[in-house]
C-alpha cells in the first residue's frame, strides 16, 4: 500500500493544475486519489497549484475542462 500512496504522490507532484482539476471534477466516487492521506495531499498541493494562477488562469482552465465528462 506505501508504494501505492507514492505513485500517486508521485503523480499529483507531476500534475499540472489543470489535470488535477480534471481529475477532481470528473472522478469516480471512491477514486483512491480522495480518501485517506491521499486525499489530503490531493488538496493541499491542488490548492498549492491554483494559488499561483491568476483568476482569470483558472477561469480558463476550468472552461476547458468543461462540466461533461470526457
Amino acid at each position: 500500500m506505501k508504494e501505492e500512496s507514492l505513485k500517486l504522490k508521485d503523480w499529483i507532484d507531476n500534475a499540472s493544475y489543470e489535470d488535477l482539476l480534471q481529475r477532481w471534477r470528473f472522478a469516480s466516487c471512491g477514486d483512491p486519489f480522495f480518501q485517506g492521506e491521499t486525499g489530503q495531499y490531493y488538496s493541499r498541493v491542488m490548492a498549492e497549484k491554483k494559488d499561483k494562477l491568476s483568476n482569470s488562469e483558472r477561469v480558463e482552465i476550468s472552461k476547458r475542462i468543461g462540466w461533461e465528462k470526457p
